[in-house]
């Protein structure tokens, strides 16, 4: 079996009375993309800091590409942080030589595999321009690509997209996925689930320094009720009274005075459906709506209990 490129077993970390991070599990298996996802103040940059061995764990044990301590096999992980850290007067040429040598890379090599990566996100034009005269998405894109000139097997990204618009979050996210095409494992950090549905096959979902799930994102998905929407003159008592219904919200669409229905979970919506038009109920309009992974967060995280020391 092969071994997990990371691997926590009952990790916390406390700051004095304040405990950020208690009893945390999961593994991120080889050559996939990872979610760590959590909103602010989840714990998950106090994690990353721990994976990386700049503090030290209160308590557990953590394995990093096999060793115990991330520092032993730095040369071998790639990390973004949420703050970026490049120099305003460098230029990506600069930044690619001072972060490869860093991992040990010559400058020749370095300035090649960034160059390569640059144009591949259609900056080429930029190697040789101050970071100050790029715009944001364009300097996010450098401080990056300058944490993979090395080829890491483990890359850590902390809110990759942030501040991004939409035209350069589309390229960062083909760029993480041919990070995991040629089989180094991704894993990155947000509090933005759309990105993490487009592009995980695993996640970790944190509130308040604990976990509130950990597997696929379908798994987290299916976890959340499914919801009808039905479009008509309907009457909400009797919907109530249909098979799985277990809520029902009354709210105006652009067809007009429409129901939003939750179901209980594992309820059928086919069978719902049936025993509306068996009823007669005055239906010009329904929609099934599939949970989305920031539905399943809002409901796994809702009810999370407080973290203390």
């Amino acid at each position: 079996m092969t071994e997990p490129a990371l691997k926590l077993e009952n990790i916390s970390k406390s700051y004095g009375a304040m405990t950020a991070v208690r009893d945390l599990s999961f593994e991120a298996p080889r050559g996939r993309i990872f979610g760590f996802l959590g909103p602010n103040g989840a714990g998950k940059t106090s994690t990353l800091r721990m994976v990386l061995g700049l503090v030290a764990p209160t308590s557990g044990r953590i394995s990093v590409l096999g060793a115990s301590d991330g520092r032993r096999v730095r040369d071998r992980i790639g990390f973004l942080p949420e703050e970026r850290g490049l120099y305003r007067r460098m230029t990506p040429a600069q930044a690619f030589d001072f972060f490869g040598a860093l991992k040990g890379l010559d400058s020749r090599t370095a300035r090649r595999r960034g160059e390569a990566l640059l144009v591949d996100q259609g900056l080429g034009h930029a190697m040789h321009k101050p970071v100050k005269s790029l715009s944001k998405g364009m300097a996010q894109k450098v401080a990056l690509i300058s944490a993979l000139v090395h080829e890491p097997e483990l890359v850590i990204l902390d809110e990759p997209f942030s501040g991004l618009d939409p035209v350069n979050q589309q390229s960062l996210e083909r760029l993480i996925r041919g990070l995991a095409d040629r089989g180094a494992t991704v894993v990155f950090s947000t509090h933005v689930m759309a990105h993490a549905e487009r592009l995980c096959d695993k996640v970790v979902l944190m509130a308040r320094g604990r976990k509130v799930f950990d597997g696929p994102v379908a798994a987290a998905r299916a976890a959340v009720p499914q919801r009808l929407i039905l479009v008509g003159q309907i009457d909400p008592e009797r919907v109530r009274a249909l098979p799985g219904v277990t809520g029902v919200a009354q709210e105006l669409s652009a067809d007009g005075p429409s129901l939003v229905v939750d179901l209980a979970a594992g309820a059928s919506t086919n069978a719902a459906l049936k025993e509306a038009f068996v009823q007669g109920l005055e239906i010009t309009r329904f929609e099934a709506r599939e949970p989305t992974l920031h539905d399943a967060f809002i409901v796994l995280t809702r009810d999370a209990p407080e973290t203390q020391a």
